[in-house]
């Protein structure tokens, strides 16, 4: 007699198998999520241990093929989930950072001592602990990045160069906050940790990595993968890489028409360049921040916009140890499962000699920062990661793609504006600017990784295009190269907002409400917009 087949996992039960093997893989991951089980140490990404992922991961993902849920909701978690795992597997088998991206190895170990500098739900005690276990386990991780890298593109060496010179004031910093009184072993972790840093420095300025047939790009192939499983695409690269060239065409139709507006004497990249002059001093340039997020938030909560749960966004200067990693400004959400629900949002006030002071400040410009505000706080990443975390579901607390993140972030720039937040025309120059720089991302995400772009090609393209300096695109660049089918997802994840909205807007006739789709969209958390339109039900 054949033995009966085993009963199907539940759902529920292989969401969270496949969530602890996710934070077992990467544990740093687990800690920015505000699970505290794995705070005392770092990943482990030589060839065995991938292998082991690799084969657990698949296994896991067979079982959740198996599994078919009756309720739609379980079935869009389900769909999301897989594509979440099938991503992972494909970077670990076919892109594989580990064995190409010193940066891979860095930002690990950085991000690992950050978050608990940063984490304010842990006890001191435990936050010291898991530091030292961490720190202890830096010259073992960096060993075994040396026997793991090879073949590394040029850019992404000197790109993790740039990174690992700015280790000692993190490790600094871990020493000042979190060091027990009088504890000369922690101090020991900081010195063996700060010595293997060095060592990893040394290796990135070697040259021993790089080799002439090493390229940054991941081809084609790779990158269709990325679009159907990380963004539930239907797109292409090719369709993308018209989709861009047309939407730089039309923004800067816009940008020309809104420049003619407020003086038709000047073309408006020489309008732009003359508007950078208006900006805050350095001492008030974190003020300027905080009052527009104000601005912004009382906005969407007297225009009735969007659901705004608890959680303060404190805007702060970037503390000295974070600003080499931060030379602008950067958001850090609360973790899904953190206590503490409070965002941050740093700005970095610039320093040094005049001249260099005034040409950051540019980027600053008075007229820009209301968009920044409103893309990073309310209605944008602040409020998403807000509304995505007080789901039941866990996965639409912790499984997304940046396509719906940053879509979502740069939609509310456009949507803001229908709804009048702007105050001035020249705050509408500057969005459209922002939505500019956006379009030729898509272009330059597919012009490096599958059209043979080169990296110079990229950087001048920047600077011709969006009128960037010249460091400021070549840093752009670098990062565009180490994250295949990032860049785009702020304009594509745009326009399928836009397109979801109006097949809403159809839907719904006289019942339409801005809110309601907003409320709708909110409670997906970071999930495909296509997986959306499925629950929807809108085809």
């Amino acid at each position: 007699m054949t033995a009966p087949a085993p009963a199907p996992a539940a759902f529920g039960d292989l969401v969270r198998s496949y969530l602890d093997l996710k934070w077992h893989i990467d544990p740093v991951e687990a800690s920015f999520a505000g699970l505290r089980e794995h705070d005392g140490r770092l990943g482990a990404y030589q060839a065995d241990d991938v292998k082991g992922y690799v084969a657990a991961l698949k296994s896991v993902g067979g079982a959740i093929e198996a599994c078919h849920p009756d309720a739609l909701e379980d079935e869009i978690d389900r769909t999301a989930l897989l594509g979440d795992l099938r991503m992972t597997v494909h970077r670990f088998e076919r892109e594989r950072p580990h064995t190409r991206n010193p940066g891979f190895w860095i930002s690990h170990v950085l991000e690992g001592l950050y978050v608990l500098l940063a984490v304010r739900d842990r006890p001191a005690e435990h936050r010291a602990r898991g530091a030292r276990g961490r720190l202890r386990d830096v010259p073992r991780f960096l060993q075994a990045a040396r026997e793991t890298l090879r073949d590394c593109p040029a850019v992404l060496v000197e790109t993790a160069r740039q990174v690992v010179a700015t280790a000692r004031p993190l490790v600094g910093q871990v020493r000042q906050e979190l060091a027990p009184p009088d504890d000369a072993s922690f101090d020991a972790e900081c010195e063996a940790a700060l010595e293997a840093l060095d060592d990893y420095e040394r290796l990135l300025e070697g040259g021993s990595l790089t080799t002439e047939r090493s390229t940054f790009a991941i081809g084609e192939d790779a990158f269709n993968f990325r679009l159907a499983f990380e963004h539930a695409l239907p797109n292409t690269a090719s369709e993308l890489w018209r989709y861009g060239h047309d939407l730089i065409a039309s923004v800067e139709a816009e940008l020309t028409r809104v420049g003619r507006e407020i003086d038709d004497t000047v073309p408006w990249p020489d309008l732009v360049a003359r508007l950078r002059g208006d900006h805050p001093t350095a001492d008030a340039l974190v003020a300027a921040y905080a009052d527009e997020m104000e601005r912004a938030r009382r906005f969407v909560e007297e225009r009735d916009l969007a659901p705004i749960p608890d959680g303060e966004l404190d805007v702060v200067a970037t503390p000295p140890f974070l600003r080499p990693l931060v030379p602008f400004a950067a958001y850090q959400p609360p973790g899904a499962f953190s206590q503490d629900r409070r965002g941050w949002f740093y700005v970095t006030p610039p320093d040094g000699d005049c001249d260099e002071v005034r040409r950051i400040l540019r980027d600053h410009c008075v007229y820009e920062i209301a968009s920044t505000a409103l893309h990073e706080g309310y209605p944008g990443h602040h409020l998403q990661f807000l509304n995505a975390q007080l789901q039941p579901r866990e996965v639409r607390r912790v499984i997304g793609t940046p396509l719906t993140v940053e879509g979502w972030a740069l939609y509310c720039e456009e949507m803001m504006g229908e709804e009048g937040f702007y105050a001035t025309p020249e705050e509408e120059l500057f969005q459209r600017l922002a939505l500019l720089w956006r379009a030729v991302r898509i272009v330059l995400d597919v012009g490096l990784h599958t059209r043979g772009m080169s990296f110079d090609d990229a950087v001048q393209t920047l600077i011709d295009r969006v009128h960037f300096d010249r460091s400021h695109a070549e840093s752009e660049v670098r990062r565009y190269c180490a994250h295949p089918a990032y860049q785009l997802s702020y304009a594509v994840g745009r326009r399928e907002l836009r397109a979801l909205r109006e097949g809403y807007r159809n839907a719904a006739g006289a019942d339409y409400s801005l809110k309601r789709f907003h409320e709708t969209v909110l409670a997906y958390g970071g999930l495909p917009v296509s997986l959306m339109r499925w629950g929807m039900g809108l085809g």
